[in-house]
């Protein structure tokens, strides 16, 4: 079991007709993956312009939900759960601060597109069915070489480290 802390408004965007729909379903969707795959998962969405004057805590479906209280962001919370927890969370974000953050405290951070192809993965279905998973061509997955320092036959601890994460998803 992994402890996920999801950036909810950086995993769906904020540009939609309908935001409250789109929270719902992330959180219809978290509640899935959470009950199949057992991890314990909490969202936090923004409510810094139009929340509460207290934080919000809920739980949906088996997905801890936060909203954040008003004049306060998602970050903030997310970086004092971070600094307060004692589990070992895999935070998923595409924020820089909070992955830098996250990495200063020992947290594992993942990208908010690494995350939904976690969660949406076409190999689901592939994986129920015993079919073996279709692998892709490098090409088709537009991956460019990044230059660095030595030996570029290994990955770096980094890298290796969002291996681990991701194979714990």
């Amino acid at each position: 079991m992994a402890y996920i802390l999801i950036d909810g408004y950086n995993l769906i965007g904020t540009a939609h007709q309908d935001l409250e729909k789109e929270r719902g379903k992330l959180i219809e969707d978290l509640s899935k993956y959470s009950n199949k795959t057992g991890h314990d998962i909490t969202v936090v969405f923004d409510g810094w312009k139009n929340g509460m004057g207290a934080e919000t805590n809920m739980m949906i479906g088996g997905v801890k939900v936060i909203y954040s209280r008003l004049a306060e962001k998602a970050d903030r919370v997310i970086m004092r759960i971070i600094s307060s927890g004692h589990k070992a969370w895999i935070v998923v974000s595409s924020d820089r601060e909070i992955a830098d953050f996250a990495r200063s405290k020992g947290a594992s951070p993942v990208t908010s597109d690494e995350f939904q192809y976690k969660l949406y993965s076409p190999f689901e279905a592939a994986e129920d069915s015993e079919e073996e998973p279709v692998e892709e061509d490098d090409e088709e997955m537009d991956i460019k070489p990044v230059r660095m320092k030595g030996n570029p036959w290994k990955l770096s601890k980094k890298e290796k480290m969002k291996l681990r994460t991701l194979k714990k998803l």
